[in-house]
């Protein structure tokens, strides 16, 4: 599996960080600009993705993700150039998954053809929502008409679509929610992401938040909704494979499963961040983060990149089974020897775990630990009771 066990193999990760206007509940590094010289842009991405090659030669490439931002505001002759160049510095995969992030409207679903010619196989959407006023609150610029149009539209032009919806909205009930889960369903492809909205430091919602001028459904109706989500989808054939994607049997995000299975990525792009095993190192690499200060940056030198620091033992066990415990799969106790050097008992005590287990909040059979259900619900607080006792 991607992923796992393979030194070969690399996900790589492209970030576009511009949007025509920021979301109000969103910190991810995304920018408005006037005007974007894409020319420019995409000379950058080749310098730093042949920077990015040298680093890792010999790879294999079992994915790539165009994220954001916005990348479908870029050309789709700016995909085809990054995807050229991927292609010249590292071996691709014939059956390579290509992701590209999308909005639904109109003029980022016209570009939809354009991608697939590119090379692309399948795009999110960030639909967020199937009602107009839910839409409003949330800041988004298409109405849920686009968003049923560029979904239709999507599955014409791909092999494989995904889409993005957000509960536990202001004054969201289970009812609400149930029906627009119900609306959604006939249109899914292979897989659909539901996010829970949380607010984030530094955010519009935060500021809104703090002032009481934004009020999220408690921690019960929260509960409700997540149970809720779990319970529709799963009896639709699209369990969770993660705590908030949901996929048929063999429809999962191969990229987003090379970051939870802790597998080597590339991040190319303002802010983007990689993990990469070089010389049994694990290294912790993160790109400039300003849009300007990045292309300046590859301009000069020839790479983004402004930190590479090595991931210690311990570091590596906690990035482990924080990313892996979000599958439902877990994570293979051979993985943790492999990364660490150690076995499971070795660095955490085995009561801790068996205290977890008998609250219903994991499972250990031996050759894997998983969270259950209610741990992933749960998840930070497993963390929290699980770590401290790993020592560096």
């Amino acid at each position: 599996m991607t992923g796992v066990g393979d030194p070969d193999s690399l996900a790589v990760y492209v970030h576009w960080p511009f949007c025509v206007s920021k979301c109000p509940y969103c910190d991810f590094n995304s920018h408005v600009r006037e005007r974007i010289d894409e020319a420019q842009w995409q000379v950058a991405y080749a310098a730093a993705i042949d920077a990015a090659a040298a680093r890792t030669p010999g790879r294999r490439v079992t994915s790539i993700f165009f994220g954001g931002g916005t990348p479908s505001l870029m050309a789709p002759a700016t995909v085809a150039g990054i995807l050229d160049r991927i292609a010249l510095g590292w071996t691709v995969d014939r059956d390579v998954e290509v992701t590209i992030e999308a909005n639904p409207g109109s003029v980022e679903a016209g570009r939809f053809a354009g991608y697939r010619a590119a090379g692309v196989g399948r795009v999110s959407l960030g639909v967020q929502a199937l009602d107009d006023e839910a839409l409003h609150q949330l800041g988004r610029r298409h109405d849920a008409g686009e968003a049923l149009r560029a979904l239709a539209l999507a599955a014409r032009i791909f092999p494989r679509w995904s889409f993005d919806l957000i509960y536990a909205r202001p004054g969201h009930t289970v009812a609400a929610w149930q029906a627009e889960l119900a609306r959604a369903l006939p249109l899914a492809g292979d897989h659909l992401s539901v996010y829970q909205l949380t607010i984030e430091a530094g955010t519009r919602f935060a500021t809104l938040h703090e002032r009481g001028e934004l009020v999220l459904p408690d921690e019960e109706v929260q509960g409700a909704l997540y149970e809720a989500t779990q319970q529709t989808l799963a009896d639709a054939g699209l369990p969770a494979y993660e705590i908030s994607n949901h996929a048929r049997p063999g429809g999962e995000s191969r990229h987003n499963l090379a970051y939870w299975r802790y597998g080597d990525y590339a991040g190319i792009g303002p802010g983007a961040h990689g993990r990469l095993t070089l010389g049994g190192v694990k290294i912790a690499t993160r790109q400039k983060k300003a849009p300007e200060s990045w292309l300046a940056a590859v301009a000069a030198t020839g790479d983004g990149v402004e930190d590479e620091v090595p991931v210690d033992q311990g570091e590596r066990l906690s990035e482990l089974l924080m990313m892996g415990l979000r599958l439902a799969e877990g994570v293979p106790l051979s993985r943790v020897e492999a990364e660490t050097g150690r076995s499971l008992a070795g660095w955490i005590r085995p009561d801790r775990i068996e205290r977890l287990v008998r609250g219903g909040f994991l499972a250990c059979d031996g050759d894997r630990l998983a969270a259950t259900d209610s741990g992933r619900q749960r998840l930070n607080a497993v963390l929290s009771a699980l770590l401290p006792a790993a020592a560096a």
